[in-house]
Formats: structure tokens, C-alpha cells, sequence
């Protein structure tokens, strides 16, 4: 595979490649000095030759729509490259440029949509990832887009555009399970899974299934070509979501929440539980569309000879909800079941880890989202509700009976699929009794862990070490995270978790802590903002996404915002780690200060101090 980038100013254009294996490089330039389009062309005919593909990240996007451009027209001159550039980031559709898969010169692998970069709430950029992967050097270019560029600049250019090279190639190597799962597929269903994030997978395969068993998810028209065949819904009427296996609950509060349902219609699910509550034994349970949630703050818990954590979470909720009962969208029937079920048996005969467990695990749950997506073939919004409602109130259902061992047992944590309890461990036989009526009236089937201590910040954030050693960690105590999350400051959970876990002493371990990347942190602004380092009397601006760390010394890293309607002529500012001063180092030729340990310090006795053991 060849990694490529390409940079794109009024009078220059570049493209930097490098061969993945023999590590062969080659850059083109179009400019006001040099003009490569003929060779360029020529190299790309020779890599469709010898079967190569192409991955960058956001090509499909951007690199590769102004590359066909340049080829497809022998464009030779680079304004006329750039402007067809800007009028990509410009479009207001983002499918207005794309092209189609078949009329690339190049097979294109791009990384960015491969991990779901394009959805909103995952949105990552080359340099975010370039922070995460600890690069050395992470530096913006010290000119802004649209500048008519010296000869000097553009040696500078080709230097930056190398070097998105290399993180490209870096990412690329840590995605190679991904592409070769996507490879897999592909051979297997004589179809291209190359682009696919890992949910559109999942629906590909569910919908790929239904059309074996004859179900049509699409309807064709001459002039509008192929469109999904969906069941939008007027209005929804909530009692239909309802399970009728629960007619009533020993908590006035939770059955406050069915009777709730039962009366009420709406006519769009964004908002339809809007502050929607209900406080049990003293544990307020919050009703969303991501399910039933609740938590203890800032408690801890160890079990011992009297009392143990137990926690019970339903397998494949959301699946196993639609298969017990019946689910589907109107217009796909009764087979969508059938289909679901088989989907779920074959997954059963594949041990985990394998290419065909990990596709039957996308098929099964990628569908539940899709069934509110208005773009989507599965869409039928009165399935999303049904799901969610019966998966909240079954779940309600099962702390309502859990309830009778009265002080006996406490609810530590609810969540979308379970619940977390501190019970005696003279009541887990009847505890176990109740869970088996439950999941013989429910159809759902129940998978049970116990944790040798817990900590709980809030429903967000809690670190658990299970009975066989291992630690499960949210929010803010997690460390091995995704690569759309902010990997700043790792230092800190990770201490925490040995500080509670170990008992380790906060600031020794902090001071000798050896990784020094985990200190880091990373600020990033949209281009409507800026960020500055400000000193006494005058201040210095920064990169939009700056990476840092809190220093004895430095300046104060102060986050600028376009102004409110109400003060025009207001620009707000924000401090980051307010009261500390920070060392800015996109560039680590530029770690000159010393870290100040007392800032992290802090930070880990924010999660370490103030619980109330149970």
C-alpha cells in the first residue's frame, strides 16, 4: 500500500507517497516554479498496474476528489487547484465531490472513515491523532491556508506534508487488523467493505441477510434510482412500547415512569424523556434514550465475609429484547426476527476474536441505532422505542424485586443492560431465585461478576478490580482509551488506580513516574477560536491544537471565543488549567521547563480523595 498526503495552497500544490513495504517515496509539485502533472500521471497509471491502493486519512473526502481533478483535466496550474480545493471545504454537501470507487485511478483505503472519524461525536484530526500516537513532532504550519507561498515556504510545506506521511503510516499500522477484516469480508460477500466503518458494516450484513430470505430493503425508480424502503411514524403512542409481562411495580416511583408511557404520545423521539426520573430507596434512576441509569457519588465499597458487590448485566440486551419479543420494523416483518435469531446462533458456533464472531457481532448490534436514522433501511422509530422502553422498564423491573431484601441490599449502579448491588451474602441465594423467575418471565438471560472493591465518583466515573484481578474503569479513571478520545494527562487515572488499587503514596509515585508522555495534554480550538500563552504585559499566540504540560514557569494557556450576539464586541476567554502555568510543546525540542508535579498531584487526589465507605 502506498500512504500519501497532499497540501494544497494558491500557488502550490504537493503530494508526498511512500511505499509501505519497500519504503520507496516520490513527491509531485504543482507550482509557480515546477509543474509534475505528466509524471505524476504516470506514477499513478503505475501503481494501478501493479494493483497498489492508496491510504491517507480523509482522502476519499479531500486528498483524492482534488487529485481525479488534477488528472482527469491535466490541470497544470495551481490556482485552479486550489480553488476547486476550497470549493470542497466549502460545499455544503459532502457527497458533491466524492467519487465513485470505480472511476478511481487508485484504489483508496481511507482511514478516517474506516474508524467512524466522520461521525460527529467521534470527529478526530490527523494532528489529535498525531498527539495521541505520541509523535515528536505534532507543529502546525507557521503560515495560515490561502497564503501565496516563497520558495522557502514550500521546502517548509513539503516538510509538513512528510510528516502527516509518517502519521498516516504510523495510524496505518495500528489499523491493520481493521483493513484486513474489512479485506475478508470483501472476498467473502464479492462486495467492497474497504471504507466501512465498523456500524455500517453490521447493517450491511444484517441487510445482505435479509435479502437472502427475500426481504426487499430497497425500492427502485427511473429517475431517483434506488431508496430505502422505511416506516416513518406520525406520532407514537408509548403504551404500544410497554411490555405487557410487566402490568405493575412495588415502587410508586417506578410505576409513576410506566404509567407515564401508557399516557403519552409523541410525535419525535429527541426529547421523549426529557427529565424523565424516579427516585427508589433513596437512588434517583434517570429514564434516556440510552436506557435506565443511576449511581452512588464519591463512595467506595470492599466486600468482605458479610457483604459482597454483585454485579448482574443481560446478555445482548438490545438484540435479545428485539429476538424474545418480537421486534421489527414494519415494513422488513416478521423475517427480520427470524434473521436476527440465525445471526445470533451462528455467532454462538465462532469463538471470540475471530473475523466471523466479530462480523456477527456488528451485524447484531449495529441494527438498534439504524432503526432511528431517517436514512437508513431499518428505520422505524416506534422499534427504537419499543427497545428502549421495554429495555428500561425490564431492567426497572428487576431492581423493583430485587427490592424486597429491603436494607439487605443496596443498588450501587443501574445502567442500560444492569445493575451493580452491595448485598449480603446470605441473601445471593435468594437474590440469584429472584434473578431466575425474572429472567424466565423477561426471555432474557443474565451474566453475573463480583467486584472485590469499587469506587464510585458519579454515574460517569468508577474504577472496579473484580474477584480474579482484573479492573474495569470509566470515565475519568480510564487510561486505554479510543482513538477518537483526548489522551491527555494519562498520568493521573493511572496513579489514581494505583493509589486505591495499591495504596500507593500519591506524590512519590507522581514525581517518579517514568513515562513522561503521560504528563502531556492537549487544548484544541475550532478555527473560530485561537489560543494564547500569555505573559505579563503581552501574549504569544498558539497553534490550534497546542500540546502542553503544566511547568514550574511558562505562561497561562488562555482559550479566546468569538463574541456572544448580546456583547459583539465582547471576545470571551477561557483559562486552561486556570491558575497554573503551562510549557507548550507540539514540537518536544520545545520541553524546557520542568513539569510542576504539584498540578498532577492534585488531579489524582481529585479522584482518590473524598469517597464514603459503605
Amino acid at each position: 500500500m502506498i500512504v500519501y498526503d497532499t497540501e494544497v495552497f494558491p500557488n502550490c500544490f504537493i503530494l508526498c507517497a511512500r511505499d509501505t513495504v519497500t519504503k520507496n517515496w516520490a513527491k509531485f509539485e504543482i507550482s509557480s516554479r515546477t509543474n509534475d502533472v505528466s509524471i505524476l500521471a504516470s506514477w499513478m497509471i503505475g501503481l494501478r498496474t501493479k494493483g497498489e491502493r492508496m491510504v491517507g486519512f480523509n482522502n476519499i473526502g479531500f486528498d483524492y476528489p482534488v487529485l481525479h481533478f488534477i488528472l482527469n483535466g491535466k490541470i497544470g496550474d495551481p490556482e485552479v487547484i486550489y480553488d476547486f480545493a476550497m470549493s470542497i471545504i466549502a460545499s455544503e454537501n459532502k457527497f458533491a465531490h466524492l467519487v465513485k470507487p470505480s472511476n478511481c485511478w487508485v484504489p483508496q483505503v481511507d482511514l478516517f472513515k474506516i474508524h467512524h472519524f466522520d461521525n460527529v461525536a467521534r470527529m478526530t484530526s490527523l494532528k489529535a491523532l498525531e498527539f495521541n500516537m505520541r509523535m515528536d513532532n505534532i507543529s502546525d504550519l507557521p503560515f495560515p491556508v490561502g497564503t501565496y507561498l516563497t520558495p522557502d515556504q514550500m521546502t517548509v510545506l513539503t516538510d509538513y506534508c512528510w510528516n502527516d506521511v509518517d502519521a498516516t503510516e504510523q495510524f496505518l499500522e495500528k489499523s491493520r487488523k481493521q483493513i484486513e477484516f474489512r479485506d475478508t469480508l470483501s472476498l467473502r460477500y464479492g462486495q467492497d467493505f474497504t471504507n466501512f466503518n465498523d456500524v455500517k458494516i453490521g447493517k450491511k450484513i444484517f441487510e445482505i441477510a435479509l435479502e437472502k430470505e427475500g426481504v426487499s430493503c430497497y425500492k427502485y425508480h427511473p429517475d431517483e434510482g434506488r431508496t430505502p424502503i422505511q416506516t416513518p411514524r406520525a406520532s407514537i403512542n408509548l403504551a404500544d412500547c410497554v411490555p405487557s409481562d410487566i402490568d405493575w411495580f412495588f415502587s410508586e416511583a417506578f410505576e409513576e415512569i410506566r404509567q407515564h408511557y401508557l399516557n403519552t404520545t409523541i410525535t419525535e423521539t429527541k426529547g421523549a424523556f426529557k427529565d424523565l426520573t424516579a427516585t427508589v430507596d433513596g437512588l434517583e434512576y434517570k429514564f434516556g434514550t440510552g436506557g435506565i441509569h443511576a449511581s452512588v457519588e464519591n463512595k467506595s465499597y470492599v466486600a468482605n465475609d458479610e457483604w459482597m458487590i454483585y454485579d448482574i448485566d443481560v446478555t445482548s440486551l438490545y438484540p435479545s429484547l428485539a429476538i424474545e419479543n418480537g421486534f421489527y420494523p414494519e415494513h422488513l416483518g416478521p423475517k427480520f426476527v427470524e434473521v436476527y435469531r440465525n445471526l445470533r446462533t451462528q455467532r454462538l458456533l465462532h469463538k471470540k476474536g475471530t473475523p466471523e464472531n466479530d462480523m456477527l457481532k456488528l451485524a447484531l448490534n449495529g441494527v438498534y441505532g439504524a432503526t432511528n436514522d431517517k436514512f437508513s433501511v431499518f428505520y422505524d422509530p416506534l422499534y427504537t422505542m419499543k427497545v428502549t422502553i421495554s429495555g428500561q422498564l425490564w431492567i426497572a423491573d428487576l431492581i423493583d424485586r430485587l427490592q424486597v431484601m429491603g436494607d439487605n441490599m443496596q443498588v450501587i449502579q443501574a445502567n442500560t443492560d444492569g445493575i451493580t448491588m452491595f448485598i449480603r451474602r446470605a441473601w445471593k441465594e435468594t437474590a440469584d431465585t429472584t434473578c431466575g423467575y425474572w429472567e424466565m418471565e423477561s426471555h432474557l438471560s443474565l451474566e453475573k461478576v463480583e467486584y472485590k472493591r469499587m469506587w464510585i465518583a458519579d454515574v460517569n466515573s468508577y474504577v472496579a478490580e473484580k474477584t480474579d484481578g482484573t479492573v474495569k474503569r470509566k470515565g475519568r479513571y480510564e487510561y486505554d482509551i479510543g482513538w477518537h478520545q483526548n489522551a491527555s494527562a494519562l498520568v493521573v487515572p493511572k496513579v489514581a488506580e494505583k493509589v486505591l488499587l495499591e495504596g500507593a503514596d500519591v506524590r512519590e509515585t507522581v514525581t517518579e513516574w517514568c513515562d513522561w508522555d503521560d504528563f502531556y495534554m492537549r487544548a484544541k480550538v475550532p478555527r473560530s477560536s485561537h489560543l494564547l500563552l500569555r505573559y505579563p504585559g503581552f501574549d504569544v499566540p498558539m497553534e490550534n491544537t497546542q500540546r502542553y504540560y503544566v511547568s514550574v514557569g511558562g505562561g497561562e494557556l488562555v482559550k479566546v471565543m468569538p463574541p456572544l450576539a448580546k456583547k459583539p464586541d465582547h471576545w470571551r476567554e477561557i483559562g486552561i488549567c486556570k491558575g497554573w502555568t503551562v510549557c507548550p510543546c507540539n514540537n518536544l525540542k520545545n520541553v524546557v521547563l520542568p513539569v510542576n508535579f504539584d498540578y498532577y498531584i492534585a488531579e489524582v487526589e481529585k479522584l482518590t480523595k473524598g469517597f464514603n465507605h459503605a
